[in-house]
């Protein structure tokens, strides 16, 4: 098949009522603007009849590939599956609720002509309640500071990427927020913003509860870790094991000198048993990031897979 120009992947997870009038909406935007596509909808584990939607589109139009998994793996999971199986020259990532706009997949694709690796939405209005509004503000505030990366709204799901960006960056559990950070990590610098429309959720309820967002700043460390760590381990464990060693030391000389020179009892002292503790935290952060480095040399990389249960074309059956 003709490689198309776009690939549209959308993780669904109970989303029936919106599926028809997405599909529809990413069809007339791309044809709109002469863009070849395919659409591809993951469907995350959906008990609401998502997949048997997904199947008929499919069967109305070749350019709709369904993937099924075989149960919920999570939105990463849902785009990481996605990702693997795009074609396209560039790819869009949206949400099904249809608070994404599907007419502003020409506009992304342009920011990427203007010779951008990947390109994010910014829902500068949204049409949410305060409840997801304030939080998420302050959730993109820290996380901006903290990766460098000067984007408004880190959570937004529709972005747009060149292929190879798609193809090297590696997802699981709920890194998708941070996706922009792993690109630049492998590479890709260019990072740009556009402003996008958000419309009120129509269909259904949202998955996600203010949880999110303490998974979210935990999940920020894991990448500020993998990215400048991942690959020497040693750096950070030893950094830390080598000062908390040496504060072990200094104590340890401390009632040492304090012992035999004054002759001073130490025995039920507790700075005694800090300095102990001192020490065998300090051998201990060493031998991981020791082991750590074992590891990293031995390792094979292997692309990131998920349990596919059926495609609807016949690229795949699992």
């Amino acid at each position: 098949m003709e490689r198309p120009d776009v690939s549209v992947v959308v993780p669904v997870f109970d989303e029936a009522a919106s599926l028809g009038e997405l599909t529809e909406g990413v069809r007339t935007s791309c044809q709109g603007a002469t863009l070849s596509f395919e659409l591809l909808l993951v469907d995350d584990g959906s008990k609401d009849g998502s997949w048997e939607i997904i199947t008929r589109l499919a069967a109305e139009d070749p350019r709709i590939v369904g993937i099924r998994l075989r149960r919920n793996f999570g939105k990463s999971a849902a785009l990481s599956t996605g990702f693997h199986a795009s074609r396209g020259e560039f790819v869009v990532t949206m949400d099904a609720d249809l608070q994404d706009d599907p007419a502003e997949i020409p506009g992304l694709i342009e920011v990427l002509r203007d010779g951008n690796d990947l390109v994010s939405g910014w829902k500068k209005r949204r049409r949410d309640p305060l409840s997801k509004t304030i939080p998420s503000r302050f959730f993109n505030f820290v996380t901006r500071v903290l990766s460098g990366i000067p984007l408004h709204d880190f959570n937004c799901g529709l972005k747009a990427y060149k292929s190879d960006v798609v193809k090297d960056v590696r997802l699981y559990g709920e890194l998708h927020r941070y996706i922009p950070l792993l690109a630049r990590n492998e590479g890709f610098t260019k990072i740009a913003e556009k402003e996008v429309l958000h419309h009120p959720r129509k269909y259904g309820r949202t998955k996600f509860g203010l949880e999110r967002y303490l998974r979210g700043f935990l999940d920020l460390l894991t990448v500020q870790f993998l990215t400048r760590f991942a690959s020497r381990p040693m750096h950070f464990f030893g950094s830390l094991g080598s000062l908390a060693f040496l504060g072990g030391f200094a104590v340890s000389l401390y009632l040492s000198i304090d012992k035999l020179v004054y002759g001073n009892p130490i025995g039920d002292r507790p700075l005694l048993l800090f300095g102990a503790i001192l020490l065998l935290l300090g051998a201990q952060m060493f031998l991981t990031g020791l082991i750590g480095e074992i590891i990293i040399r031995e390792r094979m990389e292997n692309p990131s897979t998920y349990a596919v249960a059926e495609r609807t074309d016949t690229a795949a059956r699992v």
